[in-house]
């Protein structure tokens, strides 16, 4: 996993603005591990045409032994701004960890989006190829079909939690959005406190233009990728964040410290209010 990361890091630094990079390439040791293991499923999602060529959303779901209630099901999304991979690469990292400790996602379905623009990826741009930001495009009668897609998967799967990960350019130090369910908060605290083995905590009184606390924000962007507006019960919603001009591999180890934190907090969180 190290020389993938290596490697993005030097293409990164070294690549012309006509190249493009490949999502295959990015995604290779997560589809060697589903090739491989018999708990991850790998199946594309959708298609679409941009520029004369066909795109899809990867798509993997990743099966955690069966634990002692109902089936908890995650979605963890990546990479909806084409200029951060980072989340991307943290999840094969982290997919390679739960194969180590499968302990982790006992009784759990993750369903995992590690490329939610494939063509602002090839293109190194925040945007999609159509010049929209996608996560400004969510629940709002988007156009775009790779919102479409994710709307889908969101809508069908009624997930109990919904994780997104980004990587800002702007920030000093971790931070995260929390909405949806009560739980949220109580969550993200526990995974900054786990990904701050690597990283800084943001402890600014404003980041991103928002008012925030402990690096915890509470409001957010219209449009965003989150579950359904309306919902009696929203899922609990988490996005988190990385200062993207920290080094690549330790944005890496945040990104899984705090997934795998959150993972083990829910699941004892839903025993707690199980047996009150």
């Amino acid at each position: 996993m190290q020389s993938v990361i290596e490697k993005l890091s030097t293409m990164n630094s070294v690549r012309s603005s006509t190249e493009r990079r490949a999502v295959n390439r990015l995604l290779r040791p997560l589809d060697q591990i589903a090739e491989q293991s018999p708990r991850v499923i790998s199946k594309s999602l959708g298609q679409f045409e941009s520029a004369g060529r066909d795109y899809s959303l990867p798509r993997y779901v990743y099966l955690g032994a069966q634990g002692g209630g109902d089936v908890i099901r995650i979605a963890i999304f990546a990479t909806v701004h084409g200029d951060e991979p980072e989340g991307a690469l943290a999840l094969s990292r982290f997919v390679g960890e739960l194969e180590k400790n499968p302990e982790i996602a006992q009784g759990y379905a993750l369903y995992i989006y590690p490329v939610c623009n494939p063509t602002g990826f090839e293109d190194s741009t925040r945007h999609s190829r159509s010049g929209k930001d996608l996560n400004r495009e969510f629940w709002k009668q988007s156009d775009e079909p790779e919102v479409r897609y994710l709307e889908s998967e969101i809508y069908l799967h009624a997930f109990d939690g919904i994780i997104t990960l980004h990587s800002d350019d702007t920030s000093n130090g971790l931070y995260g959005f929390v909405s949806g369910d009560v739980l949220s908060e109580h969550l993200l605290e526990p995974a900054l406190r786990a990904a701050e083995r690597f990283l800084p905590r943001n402890h600014g009184a404003v980041i991103d233009g928002f008012s925030a606390r402990r690096g915890i924000i509470t409001d957010g962007y219209a449009g965003v990728l989150k579950s359904i507006p309306g919902l009696a019960r929203p899922p609990f919603e988490i996005t988190f964040e990385t200062p993207q001009k920290s080094p690549l591999h330790l944005q890496v180890e945040a990104f899984v410290a705090a997934l795998q934190t959150m993972l083990v907090e829910y699941r004892y969180l839903i025993a707690i209010a199980q047996n009150i």
